[in-house]
């Protein structure tokens, strides 16, 4: 079914078994504990004894933990010993055939939302309302992070601010509509908006309802007549206000030209840190209009780092097209959009409290009312909608939450991640039907956590001086967030400048200290340059971190 016209643009694509890959769960802290596996004893040698004497020539003090059967034992270090140290003398012991540092498992994080548990009674047995979480590995990112921190910005046609699913995670508002007659951005009387942004950021783990694909997301929310200079402006405000990703489920049919006000406003939302999102076409058509065709432009879906953003079709629990989605080179990747086949038409996400114009319909005999809404549990606020525009708010909450775990991570790194992790069915690369293939959240998670973006750090301790002798020592970190993969510094760069004149790398070295001669009567200021083994680089200081002056005599 089509969406609603609104300045002869139209809304995108509210048309509506088993096999998404599983990405490895969040690491969890170690308990202090080594895991030790002994090999097997000499002849008539008990275990103990061999564990005994094992962790006696390692220095090690046993930890309560004795498996016989698996040869294994637990042993800590001595209180004020380096555990890393204890971990390197036991692997060298030649009666010892592996070492771990244990972890201790953590409880997987269930949403206790009934559309995550409740069956779908139009599906095959076994399928829950909300069956698209587990298919694209939700729960795997939000066992991750549960959304904090993570912004997307919803440009639409408003939201129901009061909807319990919603009223939480409404951060910052903005009325982009000429028309006040439709009312402020927190009422919604299309319905298109409301839905979209909860399958973004519908709360999770509130027992209401359905739970977001980005979990307690953060929601921007800016309402848009949808022409060009509104659409324009709201861009830039979701960009000056923070978002992560902005989701568009609009667009053109292309014919004409994406206007260069669109295209300018594109681009600086991307240069200002936002993942662009937009829905591709609710036809089965190779052209997907714009904003679509401005981050996929045609002939480069195939091409993973060619783009500007997402365009994102709509795939059927079968993991195929949708019939009624859009194909071709500008698709980027894809995410469900309906169920298909005899199933429920559309996925369940929230619904204005009040009549909306998706039920009136329009005027037009392609614009038939929808009869989407339900009640589910208890609540007339939710309604059933296929379509790309479904599809396309996934996508962008799992880049808001790609960017707020990593937040060094830019834009084209989440783009080229989320096509790179995609699940795709037929075991290849880029297809015309669905792009890179179905988003995988749990995959684009790990991802994105295993990639060092984040510069190391040095600092200069004081300089020790005895004559022409300068003595230089420094330290160097190589700090990420929690969770975050961490390459370690791979060598330092020193720098000089003597007599205010303007510093010079003089040494380029894995070190840490160095000493070097200066000149009587002379003034010189040091920094150091971390690099880590990903090619990070420490930016220059202000100033030099330490300066000497070398005494006449």
């Amino acid at each position: 079914m089509r969406g609603p016209v609104v300045c002869a643009v139209v809304l995108a694509g509210l048309t509506v078994a088993p096999g998404a890959a599983v990405a490895a769960p969040a690491p969890t802290p170690p308990t202090g504990r080594l895991l030790v596996t002994l090999r097997p004893p000499a002849h008539g040698t008990a275990q103990a004894a061999a564990a005994r004497a094992v962790a006696a020539r390692a220095g090690a003090r046993p930890a309560g933990l004795s498996v016989p059967q698996l040869r294994l034992v637990g042993v800590r270090a001595r209180h004020g010993a380096s555990l890393r140290a204890l971990a390197r003398r036991l692997r060298a012991d030649p009666a010892v055939a592996s070492v771990r540092a244990e972890r201790r498992f953590t409880l997987r994080y269930v949403p206790d939302d009934p559309a995550l548990t409740d069956p779908e009674p139009r599906a095959e047995p076994g399928t829950v309302v909300e069956w698209w979480a587990a298919r694209e590995s939700l729960p795997s990112a939000w066992d991750v992070t549960r959304g904090d921190g993570a912004r997307v910005a919803v440009i639409d046609t408003g939201v129901d601010a009061t909807h319990p699913d919603l009223a939480a995670r409404i951060v910052a508002t903005a009325d982009f509509d000429a028309d006040s007659a439709d009312g402020p951005a927190t009422v919604d009387e299309v319905g298109h908006g409301t839905h979209v942004a909860s399958l973004a950021c519908a709360t999770s783990g509130n027992g209401i309802g359905l739970a977001g694909a980005g979990g307690n997301c953060d929601l921007l929310i800016a309402k848009s007549d949808l022409t060009e200079g509104s659409v324009a402006e709201a861009l830039v405000w979701a960009a000056d206000n923070g978002a992560q990703s902005i989701v568009m489920s609009f667009g053109t049919d292309g014919r004409v030209p994406a206007s260069d006000a669109v295209v300018q406003a594109l681009r600086y939302a991307a240069a200002h840190g936002s993942v662009l999102v937009a829905a591709a076409a609710d036809d089965p058509v190779t052209e997907q209009g714009d904003p679509a065709n401005v981050l996929q432009p045609t002939g480069t879906g195939p091409d993973i780092t060619q783009n500007l953003g997402l365009s994102v079709t709509a795939a059927t629990a079968a993991d195929a097209r949708a019939s009624f989605a859009g194909r071709g080179g500008q698709i980027s990747m894809a995410a469900y959009g309906t169920y298909g086949g005899s199933g429920p038409n559309g996925l369940l996400g929230a619904f204005p409290a009040q009549t909306t114009a998706l039920e009136r319909g329009g005027p037009t005999s392609d614009q038939p009312p929808c009869h989407c809404r339900t009640t589910f549990d208890g609540d007339p606020r939710y309604a059933y909608l296929p379509g790309t525009s479904m599809a396309a708010p996934q996508v962008a909450a799992v880049a808001a939450l790609m960017r707020a775990v990593n937040p060094a991570l830019p834009p084209a790194d989440v783009v080229r991640l989320l096509k790179q992790t995609a699940h795709r069915p037929s075991a290849v690369g880029w297809t015309g039907d669905l792009g890179w293939g179905i988003l995988d959240a749990g995959a684009a998670m790990a991802a994105a956590r295993a990639i060092d973006r984040t510069a190391p750090t040095s600092s200069l301790q004081r300089p020790v001086v005895r004559g022409r002798s300068i003595r230089l020592r420094w330290r160097g970190e190589d700090d990420t967030l929690p969770g975050v993969a961490s390459t370690g510094i791979d060598h330092f760069e020193v720098w000089r400048s003597a007599g205010g004149r303007p510093a010079r790398r003089i040494a380029t070295t894995r070190a840490r200290s160095m000493q070097l001669r200066g000149m009587r009567g002379q003034r010189y200021g040091f920094f150091t340059i971390a690099v880590d083994r990903a090619g990070n680089r420490e930016a220059p200081p202000v100033r030099a971190d330490a300066s000497v002056r070398i005494a006449r005599r």
